[in-house]
């Protein structure tokens, strides 16, 4: 039996006016230091963000959204943060912020695969 790790999880969400605080949840980004793991699923419903949102740049947070996963990846056309470390990236992604990409609060559990463990959180948060 594999051994399980622990891992930290943060929900992304498109809050397309920051003001009105109504949000659509949009990918997860899950970090677990003991397996040197960080990665993001993300996706927008766009059918929803629009009944949201009707004006929102549906085009634009996408490419947001694809920015995240890039840092996650460590791509290195992400700029200088994907060049962090996984923790680094991590929290700096998961930092609060009042831009149209917001991320929840940090939660955590424990798995025997993150990978998966992400997939199933995508599903069920986002899917």
């Amino acid at each position: 039996m594999p051994a399980r790790a622990s891992y930290d999880y943060t929900v992304v969400r498109v809050v397309p006016r920051v003001e009105r605080e109504e949000f659509l949840n949009a990918g997860v980004i899950l970090f677990s230091k003991a397996r040197r793991f960080l990665a993001a699923r993300v996706g927008i419903n766009e059918a929803r963000l629009r009944a949201l949102a009707p004006s929102v740049d549906v085009d634009l947070v996408c490419r947001h959204l694809e920015a995240i996963r890039r840092v996650c990846e460590g791509d290195a056309e992400a700029g200088p943060i994907a060049r962090l470390s996984l923790r680094e990236r991590f929290q700096w992604l998961a930092a609060p912020r009042s831009t149209i990409i917001q991320m929840s609060p940090v939660h955590g559990g424990i798995c025997e695969d993150p990978a998966a463990r992400l997939e199933e959180l995508f599903q069920q948060l986002v899917g």
